[in-house]
């Protein structure tokens, strides 16, 4: 598949999903946890972006993204106390 392809289907499903809404309980929950962790993912980009400065750098992968999406800044400060003083 191609990157255009996936990108129109993307906001195709957005703007369906804006007109139309979304009743259904668990397409909520799903949209809820993707906002979540995408949240997660900007946290700990300017974590590493600004933390590059003392030598903390937190990987972006599926479980820290998760973390710090559902914990919030105490998932992402979390995460790097374990990367200061727990991973040397």
């Amino acid at each position: 598949m191609s990157s255009t392809l996936v990108i129109s289907i993307m906001v195709a499903l957005i703007i369906v999903l804006l007109f139309a809404g979304a009743p259904v309980k668990p397409v909520r929950f799903i949209a809820n946890g993707t906002v979540k962790m995408g949240i997660g993912i900007l946290f700990l980009f300017f974590v590493n972006v600004f933390g590059g400065a003392i030598g903390l750098h937190i990987p972006i992968n599926l479980f820290t993204a998760a973390v710090s999406g559902f914990l919030g800044l105490f998932g992402v400060a979390s995460l790097g106390a374990i990367h200061l003083f727990i991973i040397p």
